[in-house]
């Protein structure tokens, strides 16, 4: 059910199209599936800032770097070049590593190095750049909150830890993995507490966001409402 009727502080019908919309929210919420949707439905590019956690992830695991690490955790990220390239791919530099950021390390690790401090100000700085231009769909745990403040439309996904794992759990299974779904609770749950209890950027809704509760929604009862929300149902 939806949690919130109305955006605060933002009255669409003094526009016709936003130029930003932030889609935050926790692991397994929909904000990918959701966030890509509704990029193509208005014309908009859409950035997953979590592949990019994931493609620093991706790279530590691959130069032996200690997740815990912090200052060289930082160098790389700072360093790294992650791009979005056509049909859902994630370069990191210039290597198309779209598939190994699903594999379980980079699973396990994403949340260890998405609480460094110097990570997360080298790739907030990145993804605003991407978002100079306008038109575009921003997917995330901190959009609305420090990365886009100023969105246009901010919007908060949800769902209990039970749903999303068993999304997740799904998923999983769709995609040939051998998982347990009480695994997979268990690591939603530590996501969850370690996201939200980082000291940099906490996984919260912004203030100003419209709170979108999905269990027992479809992916288009979801979508629609946003659109709505941006002016373009």
């Amino acid at each position: 059910m939806i949690a919130q009727e109305a955006l605060l502080g933002y009255n669409l019908t003094h526009m016709s199209k936003p130029s930003t919309i932030a889609i935050d929210g926790p692991v397994a919420g929909g904000k990918s599936t959701v966030g890509r949707l509704l990029a193509q439905r208005l014309g908009y590019r859409f950035v997953d800032t979590g592949m990019m956690y994931r493609g620093v992830t991706w790279k530590a695991l691959q130069c032996g770097v200690d997740l815990e690490d912090r200052g060289e955790l930082g160098r790389l990220a700072r360093n790294a070049t992650i791009e979005f390239a056509p049909v859902d791919r994630v370069l990191v530099d210039g290597r198309d590593v779209t598939a190994a950021l699903s594999e379980p390390d980079v699973e396990e690790g994403v949340s260890l190095v998405s609480r460094v401090a110097c990570v997360r100000e080298a790739l907030v700085e990145r993804q605003r750049e991407l978002a100079r231009d306008g038109q575009v769909v921003m997917a995330g745990r901190d959009i609305g909150t420090v990365v886009l403040p100023h969105a246009d439309v901010k919007v908060y996904l949800d769902a209990s830890l039970e749903e999303r794992a068993r999304r997740r759990h799904l998923e999983l299974v769709e995609r040939g993995e051998m998982v347990d779904y009480q695994a997979v609770l268990s690591g939603l749950r530590r996501r969850d507490e370690i996201d939200s209890g980082r000291e940099v950027s906490p996984l919260r809704a912004a203030q100003d966001a419209t709170l979108v509760d999905t269990d027992g929604l479809a992916v288009e009862q979801v979508l629609s409402r946003i659109m709505e929300l941006a002016g373009a149902d």
